[in-house]
């Protein structure tokens, strides 16, 4: 019986863009240990591909065998403050959620760790400049924020 999902025998080549050789051999390499080779695990498997403390750490950061996160790993000394927003990104991605959010009982604690998730905060891995009068694309800088 033939199949009546369109291109539904085709297989698809990702085109995928790697910063580097490091970054494709770990992503091919950590696709055939995971679970499913699904958009989640593929997404996973891409951002922690991305730096090299994240390679190395990759045991540290989720559990390729039971498919669980080790939200932990976010406090951890090795981290630095792009890995950290690697991983963030990866788990959100994963997860489709900020699963470190519960590592704490305290409301505020909970509110302040889900704001480390935001687009702004993981991409936007720079400071505003004083001499630019503290404004990103035309808006004011907000206060209080660090990033």
């Amino acid at each position: 019986m033939a199949s009546t999902a369109s291109g539904a025998n085709k297989t698809k080549k990702e085109n995928l863009i790697f910063i580097s050789d490091a970054h494709e051999k770990f992503y091919y390499e950590k696709l055939k240990e995971v679970r499913y080779r699904d958009a989640y695990h593929k997404a996973l498997c891409y951002c922690l591909g991305n730096s090299d403390d994240t390679r190395r750490n990759v045991y540290r950061i989720y559990d390729l065998k039971t498919g669980y996160v080790k939200t932990e790993c976010l406090h951890e000394g090795w981290q630095t403050s792009s890995s950290v927003k690697v991983v963030r990104m990866a788990f959100d991605l994963y997860c489709n959620g900020t699963p470190s959010v519960f590592d704490y009982e305290d409301a505020e604690e909970q509110v302040d760790e889900c704001r480390w998730y935001s687009a702004e905060t993981i991409v936007c891995a720079f400071r505003i400049s004083e001499k630019a009068g503290g404004t990103y694309n035309g808006r004011r800088k907000k206060s209080g924020y660090s990033g």
